[in-house]
This record gives C-alpha cells, sequence and structure tokens, in this order.
C-alpha cells in the first residue's frame, strides 16, 4: 500500500470534495483524498499519462510519490506492459549501473544483466529517489533520454529505449536530473500541507487491515478523530497507515481510540497510561495551537472546553502557546 490512496477499475468515483480514484484492482491501490493538493495531483498525473514524457515526481518520504507514478502508468496505453522500480537509495551504489543499464560482461563472475531499461521493454521505469544517483550515471541517464538509446555496460551497440521514465526525489533541485530534455514535474505535498486527506485516509486503511486481520471495521473514536487531525505526521501518509494498522492490533474488534492510536505510535515499549494520556494531550494541544495560531480562547472553545480548564491542560503539557503565533 501507498499513500496518496482504489477501487475496482471502472468503479472510481469523484463527488464533492473527495476523490477514490482506482488504478488497480486491488483495495491498495487507491488514491484516497479530499485535499486541493491531492486532487491537482490526480490530475497531473491524469494527464501525465495521455503523454510519453518523462517526469519528475518530488515530495517527502512517505508522501505518496510511487503512488503517483503508479497511476501515471495504469492510466497509460502502457498500463499492460512492465512496471519496473528501481530504488537507487538502498541499490549498491557500485551495481546501480548494471541495474539500470544492464551489463554485457559476465566477467569476475557476474552474470550477465539485461538492466531495467530493457526490461521494461514498452512500459515504465521508475527510478525511485534519484537524487541518491551518482552524477555519472544521472548523465548517462540523461543522454539516454535524448537520443532514446542507451548502451549496457561492456557493449558499444546502442540500443534503443523503449520504456517511459519516470523518477522521484526527496527535494526538487535547482536542476533537474532529468536534464533539459522536455519533461514533466509533480510535487507530492506532505500530509500537513493536506489536512483534509487525514480522516479519508484513516477511514480506507483501517478497511484495509481490519481485512487483513480478518476484523470488521467499526470507526473511530471521536477522540481518536481529534488526535489524527492534531497528529504532525512528520512521516506523512506512510506513518499514518502504519500508526492504523498497529492500532488495529491493538483495539481489536472495537473501535480505534486515541489511546490506541497513541500506544501504537510507541513501537515495543508500552507507556503506562498516565503516559498514554499525557502523549495524546500534548499531540492534541500542539495541534489545535498551531491551528488556532497560539490564540488559547479560540482553541479552548474548539476543544469545548471551559478557557481555564484548558489552559491547565497546556500548563500540563508543557507546550508554549507563544511559540505558535
Amino acid at each position: 500500500m501507498t499513500e496518496i490512496g482504489i477501487q475496482q477499475e471502472g468503479t472510481a468515483t469523484d463527488g464533492g470534495n473527495d476523490i477514490d480514484r482506482s488504478i488497480g484492482r486491488r483495495r491498495s491501490d487507491r488514491i484516497v483524498g479530499a485535499a486541493r493538493a491531492t486532487r491537482e495531483v490526480v490530475d497531473q498525473a491524469m494527464a501525465a499519462a495521455h503523454g510519453d514524457l518523462p517526469v519528475l515526481i518530488t515530495g517527502p518520504e512517505g508522501s505518496g510519490k510511487q503512488h503517483a507514478a503508479r497511476a501515471i502508468h495504469a492510466w497509460s496505453d502502457r498500463a499492460k506492459q512492465p512496471f519496473i522500480v528501481i530504488a537507487c537509495a538502498s541499490t549498491p551504489e557500485a551495481a546501480l549501473g548494471r541495474e539500470i543499464f544492464g551489463s554485457a560482461d559476465a566477467d569476475a563472475g557476474r552474470a550477465e544483466n539485461a538492466g531495467a531499461l530493457s526490461r521494461a521493454g514498452g512500459g515504465t521505469l521508475l527510478l525511485d529517489r534519484i537524487d541518491r544517483l551518482p552524477a555519472s550515471l544521472c548523465q548517462s541517464l540523461q543522454a539516454a533520454i535524448k537520443t532514446r538509446t542507451f548502451r549496457r555496460e561492456g557493449e558499444s551497440a546502442s540500443r534503443p529505449l523503449a520504456a517511459r521514465i519516470l523518477v522521484t526525489s526527496v527535494e526538487q533541485a535547482r536542476t533537474s536530473p532529468l536534464g533539459e530534455s522536455p519533461q514533466l514535474t509533480i510535487r507530492v505535498a506532505p500530509l500537513s500541507e493536506r489536512p483534509e486527506d487525514v480522516l479519508p485516509l484513516s477511514a480506507h486503511f483501517l478497511r484495509l487491515y481490519a481485512d487483513e486481520e480478518s476484523l470488521e471495521p467499526v470507526g473511530f473514536t471521536r477522540d481518536a478523530r481529534d488526535a489524527l487531525l492534531a497528529a504532525e505526521w512528520p512521516g506523512n501518509v506512510r506513518e499514518l497507515a502504519e500508526r492504523i494498522r498497529q492500532a488495529i492490533k491493538l483495539a481489536g474488534s472495537g473501535s480505534i481510540s486515541a489511546e490506541a492510536l497513541v500506544l501504537a505510535s510507541e513501537g515495543e515499549e508500552i507507556p503506562s497510561f498516565k503516559e498514554a494520556k499525557r502523549a495524546f494531550e500534548t499531540r492534541y494541544v500542539v495541534g489545535l495551537l498551531r491551528r488556532c495560531g497560539g490564540n488559547i480562547s479560540r482553541a479552548a472553545r474548539l476543544a469545548k472546553k471551559d478557557r481555564k480548564d484548558f489552559y491547565d491542560v497546556i500548563r500540563r503539557t508543557g507546550v508554549n502557546p507563544s511559540e505558535f503565533r
């Protein structure tokens, strides 16, 4: 599962402000959201799918870049052809050239490697985290895109490049890693910039992971929904998905509570109830104060608490409201 958000092909919906668009047949293949930023990514991905230009997809870790790339492939005329992914960050640097371009050299005990560009055929090659690709390989890729040809290591003859190239990067550099050739760029925003997606995505992950555990999803308590909205989600949608997966295991067949969400964030070490409650209060207070620009009165109204009582909660957490003004 990844991160922006599917139902079976032909059953996608786009009603109101919600997005639930199919890119495959698995429930995990869903683009889910309600934020304008998510809608823009969907629109850009659909437009990109109708062409063949290389695409640079930028955004922080866990935000859904690879999911956007899969959507472009699935909505394109290449959908029935291979979709090949090379993880530049986790592939040893010495092997990246052979993995991408291939190698005809079987010396030193290495077998001939067809390479991802050949294996993708007329499909799509995704280079995930191209910002971790060595400069020399970046230059070779740029040349391949420009000439529509490439050479395997150990070969002098060029081969035609039939695959479409998609790449992801955590940051958008001043110069594109794809060079000066015509290209498209799509930015996937962090979850903190699209809070409208938090609850739709949470409901999606609840259904998905409840099915995996053979449980009937009940939903989230009000406090849990507040906690989800108040959280900062530095790990983006990937963190949200994992938190809900763990919370389901803690809650079983019942509703997901705020306490279950807090416990799910603590790893194997289970905090005391008092610690879990304090952690939730801190997350909740920080989220409200950030939303209200440090205005305690407004935050108290949103929390439906007396201003003095809410100030006592702030004091317990040690949060400084002035930091959000």
